[in-house]
């Protein structure tokens, strides 16, 4: 199938970068691996491509005040290194073996995903769990969006038409703190149902939880029920299966009709079970 003319711009500064988006129609090329095939399937192609991979600035990765700076060009294997120490460093380890395969790693990127806001996409998920900060760049210069506020529906979020996601801020995680995802994926690229957690253990008690719920709805949200209820306990299997159950029965029901039906909160149930006690045994190594 033959599509439309597509005006290539390979820009080799932000302000290039900027000026293209400025007009309108245009996507940006990174990795390239979820925009290719948007661009070749039937439909309506953008105008142009404003390739970043010569601009300078972008390959940003260092941990700076607390924060794991992510640039735009930083690929998806990068993560299969020991980038950076302690519970982060664990997480995102686990989190890049679940993305595509090694060509796709290899060409693929963090932000790139985050920018394509797949709702069962693992890259979105961990920045949801972990509070991530992202960070765009546009004609009036740079903001900040936290992560839970980034993603508005599938494949859609805050950034502007003219403006370019140019670093995720990942925060480092505490001493004491256990990450675990479990997934359930079948013969597609994504996950028919995923959950992530990282969970903070203090003194014997659990003093900080995150858990997110993936695919379950239009975009990766965290498992508040699930996690008030984990606060303070010890981690037990008896306060693992409670908080399952929760996230199951009552969290799945605040995002879509489909996540909440039985089979699929069975599947929620099964798999934050399995997160959870993946992050006790971290949490455990850490103590």
């Amino acid at each position: 199938m033959r599509t439309a003319a597509v005006e290539y711009i390979a820009a080799t500064s932000v302000d290039e970068v900027l000026a293209a988006l400025a007009d309108g129609g245009t996507s940006v090329l990174a990795g390239g691996q979820s925009l290719v095939p948007v661009v070749t399937r039937a439909g309506a192609p953008p105008c142009r491509l404003v390739d970043i991979n010569r601009v300078e600035g972008l390959g940003t990765l260092a941990e700076v005040d607390g924060y794991l700076r992510v640039g735009a060009l930083v690929r998806h294997r990068t993560f299969e290194s020991d980038v950076v120490g302690g519970p982060l460093g664990d997480l995102l380890r686990v989190v890049v073996r679940h993305i595509g395969h090694p060509p796709i790693r290899a060409r693929g990127t963090m932000l790139g995903s985050l920018a394509y806001a797949h709702p069962a996409a693992e890259w979105p998920a961990m920045a949801v769990t972990v509070g991530a900060r992202l960070v765009l760049q546009g004609p009036d210069g740079r903001r900040t969006v936290p992560a839970d506020s980034f993603f508005t529906a599938p494949f859609r979020t805050t950034r502007r038409p003219e403006e370019l996601l140019v670093e995720a801020q990942l925060p480092v995680l505490p001493d004491g703190t256990g990450i675990g995802y479990a997934e359930d994926r079948r013969t597609t690229i994504y996950p028919q149902a995923a959950v992530m957690a990282a969970i903070t253990v203090t003194d014997g008690e659990v003093s900080a939880a995150a858990m997110c719920l993936v695919n379950s709805g239009p975009y990766p949200v965290r498992a508040a029920c699930a996690e008030h209820a984990l606060f303070g306990t010890t981690l037990s299997d008896t306060a693992i299966a409670a908080a399952a159950q929760i996230a199951a029965e009552r969290d799945t029901r605040l995002l879509d009709e489909d996540a909440s039906r039985p089979g699929r909160r069975r599947a929620y149930e099964v798999l934050a079970r399995r997160a959870l006690r993946h992050a006790r045994e971290g949490a455990g190594r850490c103590g």
